[in-house]
């Protein structure tokens, strides 16, 4: 019972984390071109991701579910302790060197090197951690290329609109898009840490299922609407300003090509980086407008975060597993 205890503090400590460290992605368009205030911008972020967390697990049984193999893991409660662990020190550290990278691949990471130091490649389901990790691969592509056509499409629709009047319509939208990028956040993010707990439950003989126990959304939804009220100013800056110069009607493209990306992977279950989505959206939409205004600079520092938090989480938790294991 302690330890069950442990990881579901640890796992809403995860979600209250992921809540600041992520929230950026939400808001960092619509606090850049001053849409929004910051403290607004937060407020609303964090009602929307509590929304967003509690209508939807399809995302949380697949992390559940598809990764390990709880019956085949001898050390179940250290594998979930030390995952988690290993998220949140990969998040802290990112957070606080204001990198944009991605809290899903961290706890993906991890929660495979911790099964591996425990008991070798067996204990990864092999289809559904290649399922999992191609969802997070894909995913970005497909946000700069609907990123590029969203913003197209925009440049045709309003071709001969006012530009000072379009610009001022485009800053209330503004508002709207981040409201409901802020809800896919939370139907996506959220749902990880519910699927950890719903693991420790199923492992501990307390249910037989992978279903999403509903104080589990409710506990996960609150964890991160607290976590999203702290904000996350050092990423805002990044994801905001230092990837190319934003204004209202690219951020509304941005907006827009992410919650695509988002909502459909969640329809399908499918676990997505917001942090990545956001990002390549921003940049397909810099493209479709001005392939010298995306500061490629910054893009690649942030590509270079992304592919190298997978790797490094899985190590650093199965470096921490092998550790719990030689001293417990």
């Amino acid at each position: 019972m302690i330890l069950l205890i442990l990881i579901i503090i640890l796992a809403l400590s995860y979600d209250f984390i992921n809540g600041f460290h992520d929230t950026a992605n939400a808001i960092a368009t619509a606090v850049s071109t001053k849409a929004l205030t910051l403290k607004r911008a937060i407020i609303m972020a964090a009602c929307m991701n509590f929304l967003g967390a509690i209508v939807s697990t399809g995302v949380a049984e697949t992390i559940a579910k598809d990764i390990v193999d709880l019956d085949k893991i001898s050390n179940g409660s250290i594998v979930m302790i030390v995952a988690l662990i290993a998220a949140i020190l990969w998040n802290l550290m990112t957070w606080y060197f204001g990198i944009p990278s991605s809290s899903s691949h961290a706890l993906i990471g991890s929660l495979a090197g911790a099964a591996f130091s425990d008991v070798g490649i067996h204990a990864i389901k092999y289809k559904g951690f290649v399922k999992v990790v191609s969802s997070l691969i894909i995913s970005p592509i497909l946000a700069l290329s609907v990123g590029f056509i969203m913003f197209t499409l925009i440049k045709v629709i309003f071709k001969k609109a006012n530009a000072v009047k379009a610009n001022r319509g485009f800053r209330r939208v503004q508002v709207l898009t981040a409201a409901l990028q802020a809800f896919s956040h939370g139907t996506n993010d959220a749902q990880k840490s519910m699927g950890i707990i719903t693991m420790a439950l199923v492992s501990y003989g307390y249910q037989t299922h992978a279903t999403i126990p509903h104080w589990v959304q409710l506990l996960c939804a609150l964890a991160m609407a607290l976590g999203t009220s702290i904000g996350g100013s050092r990423i805002i800056k990044t994801v905001g300003t230092q990837i190319m110069k934003l204004k209202p009607v690219n951020a509304v493209a941005a907006d827009l090509s992410s919650v695509l990306i988002i909502q459909i992977a969640t329809k399908f279950g499918l676990p997505v980086s917001t942090t990545h989505v956001v990002s390549c959206s921003i940049m397909g939409v810099g493209a479709s407008q001005r392939v010298k205004g995306v500061n490629w600079s910054t893009a690649q520092k942030m590509v270079s975060a992304w592919f190298t938090t997978i790797p490094i989480t899985f190590l650093l938790s199965a470096a921490i597993c092998a550790l719990f294991k030689l001293f417990l």
